[in-house]
């Protein structure tokens, strides 16, 4: 459906963008994720026609987009900020696009009445876009956009200026009915949480370039490299040497998995790996957080830099104790060296 070809931005000096090759397939949803700076708005900017590329190439279906305007290429957008026109009622939002294109009034009524039940509000037409919660404006700009039935819906930090609870809900909502839909989806986001509930696929992006993408799974327990490990929240991540199997560490020899690259390397310890045990790696408590299904513990070793860990409800112990730990293989990833 999309193909970014050596897409290139730049601002004077500056590539926003760096070569960027990119595939979405028909119905699938992709996720870029990155920190601010990135250039993943820039990227969806692009998609869209509200940017041109410095160099590149954009392909809708196999068609080059170059001079063709936003609203002839055939894509939904959705920003943060919602943009509803405030002057407008829930319907008339809802039918912005396709009154825009001519559509006959019973035909985009009846759109507007199954999109508005289809994202949750029945019946909502004649509100007004000020009466509406946070939550209900995001499923009326949602409900705008899909209306022309794009082929392409672009999605910017959708969830961004919701509550952390409303988030989590219309993660999984939205999930669903792209599912039902068979949309094809690209989205930009900086909260790890809600690209990889929504995304079939994940981009990590960083300074303009993809620095991973795979399936959630994949990038979740095999980061690409330093970066994509801390940036997805990983801080236990050292110089390492690697042979036969195990690693040489600041905090001793870790086990680290069969077939694993040797040499000079970098190694990250997921906090999972992290484990209590009757002797190992000396270590002092010196915080526990409540996390709802474990404690998270920070730990400072005899030896090296400080370890997150984290431990059952009932076995946590106390800020202060003195423990000991040991390495799940299976929780250690070997990754390039810096």
């Amino acid at each position: 459906m999309l193909r970014l070809e050596g897409v290139t931005v730049r601002f004077g000096d500056r590539a926003v963008v760096d070569a960027v090759d990119l595939e979405v397939a028909e119905h699938e949803t992709v996720c870029v994720l990155g920190p601010s700076g990135s250039g993943k708005s820039t990227l969806l900017r692009v998609v869209a026609g509200l940017q041109q590329p410095s160099a590149g190439r954009v392909l809708l279906a196999g068609a080059d987009q170059a001079g063709v305007p936003v609203h002839r290429r055939g894509v939904g957008l959705m920003f943060q900020d919602h943009q509803l026109f405030p002057h407008r009622d829930v319907g008339g939002n809802v039918a912005f696009g396709l009154r825009a294109r001519g559509s006959a009034k019973p035909e985009y009524e009846e759109r507007v009445a199954s999109l508005l039940e289809l994202v949750g509000l029945p019946g909502a037409q004649r509100r007004a876009v000020a009466s509406l919660s946070g939550g209900e404006q995001q499923r009326v700009a949602l409900a705008r956009a899909l209306a022309p039935s794009p082929r392409l819906l672009m999605l910017d930090e959708p969830l961004g200026q919701l509550d952390r609870g409303l988030r989590e809900r219309l993660v999984v909502e939205l999930q669903g009915l792209f599912s039902r839909l068979g949309t094809t989806v690209l989205a930009v986001t900086h909260d790890q949480g809600e690209a990889f509930a929504l995304a079939d696929r994940v981009v990590v992006m960083r300074d303009g370039r993809i620095a991973q993408a795979g399936t959630p799974l994949e990038v979740w327990q095999r980061p690409a490299s330093e970066f994509v490990a801390r940036f997805l929240g990983f801080e236990n991540v050292v110089p390492a040497t690697v042979s036969g199997g195990a690693a040489a560490t600041p905090w001793g020899k870790v086990p680290v998995p069969a077939g694993s690259p040797e040499g000079e390397r970098r190694l990250l310890v997921r906090p999972a790996g992290v484990v209590l045990s009757a002797a190992g790696l000396g270590c002092v408590v010196e915080s526990r957080t409540f996390r709802g299904t474990h404690v998270a513990l920070l730990l400072r070793p005899e030896a090296g830099p400080a370890l997150e860990a984290e431990c059952d409800l009932t076995a946590a112990p106390a800020v202060g104790d003195r423990v000991a730990v040991a390495f799940t293989p299976s929780e250690v990833v070997v990754l390039p060296a810096a």
